[in-house]
């Protein structure tokens, strides 16, 4: 067998990378590019891109259970609870008892919470805008698409089948 590494290796044809290959991968290397670009977008709020989503969704959802937060980002309980600490900490956040039923926690802004978000909501859109800028619109829009329909209930049950 004529190679250079001995008879302990068979010649193998020159191969790509396993990894370029790799939807997964490919996805997260994306997620962290991205995430430290709008980390250093959003930098001047004291927040990060996480945190920055965080505090989104419980201002878009209003005034969430700890449940309806973490199912709308697709996260588990203690996760969803490990990320909103440095909020709490901050008096962004707050989780107070569900008057209704007290073994519910639910999810609030702060006053100070509410001046993040606003403060944070603008840093958002330059990044947004910078975004759109490098992709293009079409494709960020394409983009968004696709990744919606990868977060779907639709995609996880065809990929399972």
């Amino acid at each position: 067998m004529g190679n250079d590494k001995g008879d302990c290796e068979p010649d193998m044809p020159a191969r790509p990378a396993l990894l370029s290959s790799c939807n997964n991968a490919c996805l997260r290397k994306a997620a962290r590019r991205l995430g430290k670009l709008y980390d250093a977008v959003l930098e001047p709020s004291g927040l990060k891109a996480t945190q920055s989503i965080l505090i989104t969704q419980i201002h878009d959802l209003g005034d969430p259970t700890m449940a309806e937060l973490a199912n709308s980002l697709l996260m588990d309980l203690s996760a969803t609870r490990h990320s909103l600490d440095p909020l709490i900490r901050d008096r962004l956040v707050r989780l107070r008892v569900d008057p209704r039923d007290r073994r519910v926690k639910r999810v609030t802004l702060t006053p100070t919470g509410v001046a993040k978000f606003k403060e944070a909501i603008q840093l958002w859109r330059k990044a947004q805008d910078r975004f759109e800028k490098a992709l293009g619109p079409d494709r960020a829009a394409r983009l968004r698409s696709e990744l919606s329909f990868l977060a779907s209930e639709e995609f996880k049950n065809a990929f399972e089948a």
